[in-house]
């Protein structure tokens, strides 16, 4: 084998760091930051794998977690601790009945405390310190719905620090959507309602609502008297996240909803 004893200096500097520059090349690739969109892939706990759900996924941002547990929506705080560690304290949820109760539950308990962070290509593993992971893929971020032209389906009232699901027999019943021209329709549960929306930057505002007049009792009833008093209350603040729609008011009570295109 030839070496490169014999070379002049400068000509075996300038290839040793070509060398080092196709080693680099070569190398892995970037390790990913936590914080961003990813999509849960499974849990381990007690020595058992559970594969999650399509819509299982976490949103990890500066100071705060968001995401779905598999069916319910949660948030939490989150304090990082460079790309180490993150220490999580689990805020607001949903309470849906769900079917995959099983997953549901196992990653809420280990979606809490401190948890070390192990990276690599496009994935993460978060460890609890009793040997539970929860191994996450990056996705994507989903790009937010439009305020107009979306069908918002009402899945959760919240009420401060609150969050209630829409009551299985009134599931799906509330659901409205606003035109370009500011024209809001929907039903509120029961009734079918109309009303003009003015949106000025992260605010809306509906005016007097037109309502159809069946008489509406048990939890359809609650959700649409719930609803026309908070769609009554003046300016809501609006935020949209992916397909998630959340409208505020001052006093802290407000909705989340789901979106679909209006065709659909």
């Amino acid at each position: 084998m030839r070496t490169l004893r014999h070379l002049p200096t400068g000509l075996a500097l300038v290839l040793a760091l070509a060398a080092c520059a196709q080693s680099e090349d070569s190398g892995s690739s970037p390790l990913p930051e936590p914080q961003g969109s990813w999509a849960v892939e499974s849990l381990t706990t007690g020595g058992r794998t559970l594969h999650a759900p399509a819509v299982a996924r976490v949103e990890l941002g500066p100071d705060k977690a968001t995401g779905n547990y598999g069916c319910n929506g949660f948030t939490a705080k989150a304090v990082f601790e460079g790309t180490s560690a993150v220490t999580v304290t689990p805020g607001a949820s949903t309470t849906m009945a769900c079917e995959n109760q099983e997953f549901e539950i196992a990653f809420a308990k280990l979606f809490k405390g401190r948890l070390t962070i192990d990276r690599g290509p496009d994935r993460l593993t978060l460890k609890s310190p009793d040997g539970g992971t929860i191994a996450l893929t990056a996705q994507p971020a989903a790009p937010d719905a439009p305020l107009a032209t979306t069908e918002w389906s009402v899945d959760s009232l919240v009420d401060g620090t609150t969050v209630s699901s829409v009551p299985a027999e009134a599931a799906g019943k509330a659901r409205f959507t606003l035109a370009p021209d500011g024209a809001a329709s929907g039903s509120l549960g029961c009734n079918r309602f109309s009303a003009k929306a003015a949106v000025d930057g992260s605010s809306v505002t509906f005016g007097p609502l037109t309502a159809t007049r069946m008489a509406c009792e048990g939890p359809a009833g609650e959700v649409e008297r719930t609803l026309t008093a908070l769609f009554g209350s003046g300016p809501l603040t609006w935020k949209i996240q992916g397909q998630n729609l959340t409208l505020t008011a001052p006093d802290g009570k407000g909705l989340t909803a789901k979106g679909a295109t209006a065709a659909e």
